[in-house]
């Protein structure tokens, strides 16, 4: 019981339920954004007053493509989102601080062993080696 209290505990798993928990009520806010302001807006244009009635009958059976437009719209802009605040951002940090990061190591020329850029002789092969 300790080590399943223990993997519940660690940093991952609750990163992870909360960002369950965001992502639940930020979809809730698009799919409100999505039904209430954007959907009457683009139906001003077309003169349908919702999405959500839009339909094709074959036979009995009703096909509701308006509800399908109106997923596509809210994942695309879920997905806009996402990717404009979250990916490109933290991206763009990753690559500026992989740029910070100097090399300090060089290899031998002799055994191909990591050593100190400015050393002068390879700590494993004893070979002089010229200082950058």
């Amino acid at each position: 019981m300790t080590g399943f209290r223990k993997f519940l505990m660690q940093g991952n798993v609750i990163d992870l339920a909360v960002a369950v928990i965001i992502g639940a009520a930020f979809n809730a806010i698009v799919q409100s954004f999505v039904a209430d302001l954007l959907t009457p807006l683009i139906s001003a244009f077309g003169g349908l007053p919702d999405f959500t009635s839009l339909k094709v009958t074959v036979g009995q059976s009703n096909f509701m493509y308006g509800n399908f437009i109106n997923s596509v719209v809210s994942f695309l802009m879920v997905a806009a989102v996402v990717y404009f605040l979250i990916v490109k951002p933290y991206t763009h940090i990753r690559e500026r601080n992989a740029a910070k990061i100097e090399a300090t190591t060089r290899d031998c020329p002799e055994c191909l062993s990591e050593i100190p850029k400015a050393a002068s002789r390879c700590a494993f092969c004893s070979a002089d080696v010229p200082v950058i």
